[in-house]
């Protein structure tokens, strides 16, 4: 018997390497070649072939079809809107998160509104058992409809004839990392079974029109478990984050082939499931203190959704060497652009100051628009006068101290008007042809930095 040779793949990049190195040549990440053995002969599979036998065809680009493939929407708005409008038929949507953040939880509530409405749907579960499910369904008020299967099978080779037995509209995948190819000899979860496994489901997905949600592991740095080329694959990559000492969950998109990416949907767990925060500027701002320093509003933009956020700053005198700077929600080195352009621009002594900056509600904050609520925050800490609570603020700082324009100011104006704000403050001439539009709040236009503070803390 011929001795099984062995190679080394990557499970960060996926390139494979003959012999092991502590480094991955192609991405250059450390300790991330794992042994796996090499299959002596490639494995006969049809490409493009649905479950019917069709094989796909050529077509022009005017003659494809698109209305036999409307958008599909759930009850969840907030699903909906990180979708990009809807679920798209035949897509490939990835859905990763930390243990216990209520992955399964969203996806099996998902599959129960779908199948209330007609569409059938297989949950295939290699985690849990059938009672186990049905368990955690009965909890969540998610009845059992004649449309909703489940499936507890982790061998695709069993999955796929499945599929093709019940012709399903949905199938969830609950997780990708406990699937397993039986012609694959490698083990549960290695880089060669998350990449054969997926292709697999890809295949199905796009060759017959059924839509496949995955969960996916994360490691301990929030990425993905298993290789980036399984991001690569999919159709659509959600995030859900948050963390077990808040009830709420956010729900992002990093990837998404057919809607916005950077979209956000927000939701809160409570002990019948997971249920929508339809207004999240009011939940981000229900416990802010009318009367403190070092806070600002910003009217912030995830995705296509202008969302008010509470910018919290605390500067305090440095009893170290070198001022120390703490941001949680927004970049550090934001933090210390900013307090440089502070001390430059509007003669603030920042050198020997500790600073500490969070964005409320434990929302991430990465856009430009944050940049004057932020130094505002600062200012006002630094020289413990409050600002007025019905004041917000929109605007990006330049390193010369101007106030330079956002995408979408006309959004933010009415989102804060909407939220009873009496003051925004913008970009000078951001808005001057849109003042028709905006009755009840009064859009003050600054131009520098300097501006800016003396008019918010006057």
């Amino acid at each position: 018997m011929a001795k099984a040779k062995t190679q080394f793949v990557c499970s960060n990049c996926g390139a494979v390497s003959q012999r092991y190195m502590g480094r991955c040549p192609t991405c250059g990440a450390w300790g991330t070649l794992v042994e796996e053995v090499q299959q002596t002969e490639k494995v006969d599979r049809k490409s493009r072939v649905n479950l019917a036998g069709q094989i796909a065809k050529v077509e022009r680009l005017n003659e494809v079809d698109i209305e036999e493939t409307p958008r599909i929407l759930t009850e969840s708005n907030e699903f909906n809107r990180v979708l990009g409008g809807g679920i798209v038929p035949g897509s490939l949507v990835l859905i990763g998160g930390d243990p216990g953040i209520g992955k399964s939880t969203l996806l099996l509530q998902i599959s129960g509104d779908l199948s209330s409405h007609g569409q059938r749907v297989l949950y295939v579960s290699g985690e849990e058992s059938a009672s186990q499910i049905k368990l955690r369904a009965e909890r969540l008020g998610v009845q059992g409809d004649a449309e909703f299967y489940l499936y507890p099978e982790t061998d695709m080779s069993h999955i796929r004839k499945a599929i093709d037995e019940a012709k399903p509209d949905f199938v969830v995948i609950d997780s990708i990392q406990t699937m397993q190819q039986p012609d694959v000899q490698s083990a549960i979860g290695s880089v060669s079974q998350i990449r054969e496994t997926t292709a697999e489901l890809l295949q199905i997905a796009k060759t017959n029109g059924i839509t496949i949600f995955i969960v996916g592991h994360v490691t301990k740095e929030g990425a993905i478990a298993g290789p980036k080329i399984l991001e690569h694959m999919v159709d659509t990559v959600l995030y859900f984050e948050g963390d077990n000492q808040r009830s709420y969950r956010l729900l992002r998109a990093a990837k998404n082939r057919f809607g916005s990416t950077n979209e956000l949907g927000v939701f809160e767990m409570v002990h019948e499931g997971l249920s929508e925060v339809t207004n999240p500027s009011e939940m981000f701002l229900e416990e802010r203190l009318d009367h403190a320093s070092g806070s600002a509003v910003v009217v912030a933009l995830e995705g296509t959704r202008p969302v008010l956020v509470e910018v919290q700053a605390l500067v305090t005198p440095t009893v170290f060497g070198n001022a120390q700077r703490t941001a949680s929600g927004i970049d550090r080195n934001r933090v210390s652009v900013l307090m440089a352009v502070l001390e430059k621009r509007a003669n603030l002594l920042m050198q020997n100051e500790d600073a500490y900056v969070r964005a409320a509600g434990g929302v991430k904050l990465d856009e430009p628009g944050i940049d004057l609520a932020l130094a505002i925050a600062i200012a006002s800490s630094y020289r413990d006068k409050e600002t007025h609570v019905g004041d917000a603020f929109v605007g990006e700082i330049g390193l010369t101290g101007e106030i330079r324009r956002v995408p979408r100011m006309l959004d933010r104006v009415l989102e804060a008007q909407k939220l009873g704000f009496k003051r925004i403050f913008v970009p000078k001439k951001a808005l001057e042809d849109k003042k028709n539009d905006i009755t009840d709040i009064e859009v003050i236009g600054v131009k520098t930095l300097s501006d800016a503070l003396a008019q918010a803390l006057d």
